[in-house]
């Protein structure tokens, strides 16, 4: 099984990345190939909106270093998006990145009623953290699914991480943490 993990948040040890950390750690070794992408390393920009992928080519025509990254998302089967809440929504390396799988779209996206270009089947893992009580900004995660299905992503399970504030504060969370490995062991074991 092939996973690739992008990670959203600009913090190499923050938060939303240990959760993903401890799904990785759950399913190394059970025949895995992982490839983690922390966008915050990458040299890219932002959906240019030249609407090239709808009539020259299937795909993203920028040349940067999330051309990689978007070739690898059509080959894994296991998508794992992760991202702190950030002033509302998802951090700016993500949103540039979401922004980009705009070429996951066929032209005809609007009234195709399967619009996407990726194949059907896989599965995908939404990760957000954020310092606010569970009852704020349930949209991010809802937002990162809708465009998931849209995807023809079809097994689709979210962690949210509330009230984790400081660094650390995720691996201190014992539920949390447990939330992680029984959501590995469902989409992976």
């Amino acid at each position: 099984m092939k996973i690739i993990c992008v990670l959203g948040s600009p913090r190499e040890r923050g938060n939303s990345n240990a959760i993903v950390r401890k799904f990785c750690e759950t399913v190394k070794g059970e025949g895995v190939d992982i490839q983690e992408v922390n966008l915050n390393k990458l040299d890219f920009k932002g959906c240019q909106g030249c609407m090239s992928c709808k009539t020259k080519t299937d795909r993203c025509v920028v040349k940067d270093d999330l051309e990689h990254v978007l070739d690898s998302i059509h080959e894994t089967d296991l998508l794992v998006i992760s991202s702190p809440v950030y002033m509302g929504g998802v951090t700016g390396q993500l949103k540039c990145f979401l922004d980009r799988t705009f070429s996951f779209l066929t032209p005809d996206f609007k009234t195709n009623p399967e619009p996407s270009r990726l194949p059907k089947g896989k599965k995908a893992l939404i990760v957000t953290t954020q310092g606010a009580p569970e009852g704020m900004f349930t949209d991010v995660p809802a937002h990162l699914e809708m465009l998931l299905e849209r995807y023809g992503f079809s097994n689709i399970k979210i962690i949210r991480g509330c009230e984790i504030r400081d660094l650390g504060d995720a691996e201190k969370d014992n539920k949390l943490m447990d939330t992680a490995v029984q959501t590995a062991k469902e989409l992976v074991g």
